[in-house]
This record gives C-alpha cells, structure tokens and sequence, in this order.
C-alpha cells in the first residue's frame, strides 16, 4: 500500500468519482478514481490538495481518494 498526494481536477458527485492529478507530474492525471464516501460533495473543489491511498502501487486504477484538504 501506498499514499500519494494530488490536486483535484474533477468530481462528478452522481458516481462519487473524481480527476486527480498527482503531485510532482504534470502529465499523469488519473481518472473515475473513486472518493472515499465520508468525504462530503461540497469539499470536492478543483485545486484542492488531496490523498490518495493506492493499494497496488503498480496498478493506477487501484487507488481511492481518502481526504481533501487546503495546501
């Protein structure tokens, strides 16, 4: 397991699923990551600071969004 840090580029509050990108890359965005439920939709702001636990470091889409917060 790993924990990463990124920005939030995107929510869509209908699939709780967001666009991260991450810290220190300008190129790789991931996205449809799954957010973390106890996260409310209103903290879900583009250009927040977020953490994301991967679970497979080797596998990208194995990741979740578990906390957003102002950098």
């Amino acid at each position: 397991m790993e924990v990463r840090r990124g920005i939030l580029k995107g929510f869509d509050s209908a699939s709780y699923r967001a666009t991260v990108q991450l810290a220190g890359s300008l190129g790789v965005w991931l996205e449809d990551v799954p957010v973390a439920r106890n996260i409310p939709s209103a903290e879900m702001v583009s250009g927040r600071s977020c953490a994301l636990v991967f679970f497979d470091p080797a596998n990208p889409q194995d990741a979740v969004v578990v906390a957003v917060y102002v950098a």
